[in-house]
């Protein structure tokens, strides 16, 4: 009995040891934009929180630049497994099979960001996150870039000075039918690959809120910018639910604090990345910004008036009217 007691004690005594030599949890986080983008720094910031957190027994690894995946794989390397988790934007959700993401690419839907949180942060944006579970993902918030400004090698004046053009979009139906109905022929480009296009003439012009187009060097082959913010570029950030669900839980409570917590980080310092942009590339010299007056801008919305109305029945009619009350009730 002696000798069972003094085993039963060493072998007490050795088990904090054993845990403290386990190796840590890893998460790996890809993504496609540069590290001083909005979700560059949130994805940091949520680093940081994760490890501090769980008390180092999360590390987590962040891939940003497409260094891992770029657009079109992440989604795939996600649901495989080979990434824990990714934040692609919320053009991109097509080939979940949720393509009611992209009613966040109908232009000038959301008149400012605090409209846009009563969706993104509020019921109907909870409930748009919760069915990702059937696409075998969990997704565990949105975050912010910001709203976009069109680019190109001539000035944009009027929706009619984008006719003809080559213009950059990223895999989504609204974006596609929103630049033909400014006369343009959209070109369907991963992110990574955008700046040589415009270099090369492949493409005459893109979308991009300012971080995106200052991060890229995009003052470099653009002469012209204006400031429509016609439309709204964020993400959401998603886990493999394979993953996620095998998670100790005091684990996955600490990362889902953790988010929160960058999440709010995220919403904070995106608009202040924009403004920011937007004045160094108005210092580079290299482009041109043309800022709309209100008449100007109501007449690039009037001119896409139609395309939200004309994909109803795709993105689904419902979740539209929803947002739209939601927006407009006190």
């Amino acid at each position: 009995m002696k000798w069972f007691a003094f085993l039963s004690a060493c072998l007490l005594s050795l088990a904090p040891l054993a845990h403290a030599q386990q190796a840590p949890i890893l998460i790996r986080f890809s993504h496609v934009v540069a590290t001083d983008t909005p979700k560059g720094k949130a994805a940091e910031h949520f680093r940081q929180l994760a490890e501090q957190t769980t008390g180092g027994r999360v590390q987590v690894r962040i891939y940003p630049n497409s260094e891992l995946y770029r657009d079109r794989d992440e989604l795939e390397a996600l649901q495989l497994g080979a990434v824990e988790m990714i934040a692609p934007s919320l053009s991109k959700f097509g080939p979940l099979g949720a393509r009611e993401f992209q009613v966040f690419d109908v232009p000038f839907m959301f008149p400012d960001t605090a409209a846009l949180h009563r969706i993104t942060q509020g019921p109907i944006g909870a409930g748009m996150l919760q069915r990702l579970r059937l696409k075998g993902v969990i997704g565990l918030a949105f975050w912010d870039n910001g709203f976009k400004s069109f680019s190109a090698n001539r000035p944009l004046r009027t929706p009619a000075d984008l006719a003809g053009l080559r213009m950059r979009i990223q895999p989504s139906r609204v974006l596609d039918a929103q630049m033909r109905a400014l006369g343009a022929q959209p070109t369907t480009l991963r992110f990574g690959e955008v700046y040589d296009a415009l270099a090369s003439g492949v493409v005459d012009g893109t979308e991009n809120p300012h971080s995106n187009f200052y991060t890229q060097d995009m003052q470099d082959v653009q002469s012209h910018l204006t400031v429509t913010d016609h439309g709204y570029l964020g993400y959401a950030v998603i886990v493999n639910r394979k993953f996620w669900e095998g998670l100790p839980p005091d684990i996955r409570e600490a990362l889902e604090d953790a988010m929160q917590e960058a999440t709010r980080y995220a919403s904070q310092i995106a608009q202040e990345e924009n403004d920011r942009a937007l004045e160094a590339i108005r210092a580079s010299g290299k482009t041109q910004i043309k800022v709309l007056t209100a008449a100007e801008r109501e007449t690039w919305k009037n001119a896409l008036a139609g395309v939200g109305a004309g994909l109803e029945t795709y993105i689904g009619a419902q979740l539209i009217a929803d947002i739209r009350r939601t927006m407009a009730a006190p």
